[in-house]
């Protein structure tokens, strides 16, 4: 396990459904990362969280991930990130990690926003997705999925949990608070990456991206502008915090049905 796992989130104001401008602004805005481990990219970061994936939606792989592959090279980090995509008749909000040696990683969303309809436009998933990189163990997350703890819960001892969202300013409360809680409760790092700005329905974001230790402590964090925040986690003070403290063996056990 590398001792320390560099993190960037990349806050940002996406265009809407516009993924040509998008990816020309993300590679802007990545040229000046160095010396990270992985870079964070909000949900849907190509479109914004949008329910008119036909004619969006790309074929995998797309033109999007294509581009992710070339930014991890480029860049040196993996990259991290949700697309519309879609497989035969079907859409998912896929979360995507790619690393700059072209492994690819997948996650789809587990919990649709039926208040958006999402549901009823996108295909949920069925399994988490935890990978192995550098040696840390990463869960992958997306947006809605962070209400829901069961399905987070670290009962395969990962070091880091990582939500990407389009979580709008009404609830920014809950999206902080909510952020926190998961890393207290699962002893873990606790990565979220959002948005800014209005999207094509009139939502509106305000960021509030965040970097939290595996107490809840703050390692970093962004209020409303475009901004990276970056922070280094620790393992030795993972594995010293877990092995005083304990808290993981003392969990309930569970079985996870459909």
């Amino acid at each position: 396990m590398q001792e320390t796992l560099k993190i960037a989130g990349v806050q940002a104001h996406l265009a809407w459904e516009n993924p040509v401008q998008n990816r020309k602004y993300f590679t802007e805005r990545l040229k000046n990362l160095e010396d990270v481990d992985i870079i964070v990219l909000p949900e849907m970061f190509a479109t914004g969280f949008s329910m008119n994936p036909q004619g969006l939606a790309e074929d995998e792989p797309g033109e999007t991930l294509s581009w992710m592959k070339e930014q991890a090279v480029k860049t040196g980090a993996a990259i991290a990130g949700s697309l519309m995509v879609k497989v035969h008749q079907d859409f998912y909000n896929r979360f995507y990690f790619v690393t700059p040696h072209g492994e690819i990683h997948k996650y789809d969303k587990r919990h649709t926003f039926t208040l958006a309809g999402e549901d009823k436009v996108y295909t949920k998933g069925k399994k988490p997705a935890i990978i192995d990189y550098k040696g840390w163990q990463i869960c992958l997350q997306v947006c809605y999925d962070l209400r829901f703890p069961v399905f987070s819960r670290n009962v395969s001892n990962y070091d880091v949990l990582l939500y990407v969202a389009n979580w709008p300013i009404t609830r920014v409360f809950a999206w902080e608070t909510l952020l926190k809680a998961r890393a207290i409760e699962n002893m873990a790092y606790c990565v979220g990456v959002n948005r800014i700005g209005l999207d094509g329905g009139g939502y509106e974001y305000n960021g509030h991206s965040g970097i939290y230790d595996y107490l809840g402590g703050t390692l970093a964090f962004a209020k409303d502008k475009e901004v990276t925040i970056i922070a280094q986690l620790s393992a030795i003070n993972l594995q010293k915090s877990r092995k005083n403290l304990n808290f993981l063996a003392d969990q309930d056990s569970f079985l996870l049905q459909e």
